[in-house]
C-alpha cells in the first residue's frame, strides 16, 4: 500500500510562489505516476499536472508556463512548483499516484494524499 503525505501549502500574496511536496512511503514509487489536482470549495476536483514514471509531464493548459512537476526517486517525492499565483489558484492541492500511465482523470488514480491548502490573496 503506497501512503501519500503532502506538504509546503500555505497563505501566499498574488504573484508570489509556492513549492509543494508529496512524499510517498513504499517501494513502488518509480514505477507509478504521479499527479496533482487541485479542489476549490463547492468545485469538482480538478487536474493540475502529472508525470510519467519515466518523467512525461503534462499540465493543465491555465497552469502552463506557471507550473512545473517534477519528481525525486531516490527520495519517493514529487513536488509542484507554483509560480505567479492567482487568487484563483486557491483550493486544497492533492497528489495522486496511478500506475496507469500519465493520466489527467482523477479517477484512474488509486492512491491519494489527504491534501494541502493553498490560500493566494489578491
Amino acid at each position: 500500500q503506497v501512503q501519500l503525505v503532502e506538504s509546503g501549502g500555505g497563505l501566499v500574496q498574488a504573484g508570489g510562489s509556492l513549492r509543494l511536496s508529496c512524499a510517498a512511503s513504499g517501494r513502488t514509487f518509480s514505477t507509478l505516476s504521479m499527479g496533482w489536482f487541485r479542489q476549490a470549495p463547492g468545485k469538482e476536483r480538478e487536474f493540475v499536472a502529472t508525470i510519467s514514471w519515466s518523467g512525461m509531464t503534462y499540465y493543465a493548459d491555465s497552469m502552463k508556463g506557471r507550473f512545473t512537476i517534477s519528481r525525486d526517486n531516490a527520495k519517493n517525492t514529487v513536488y509542484l512548483q507554483m509560480n505567479s499565483l492567482k487568487p484563483d489558484d486557491t483550493a486544497v492541492y492533492f497528489c495522486g499516484g496511478t500506475r496507469n500511465g500519465a493520466v489527467t482523470d482523477s479517477r484512474s488514480y488509486d492512491h491519494w494524499g489527504q491534501g494541502t491548502q493553498v490560500t493566494v490573496s489578491s
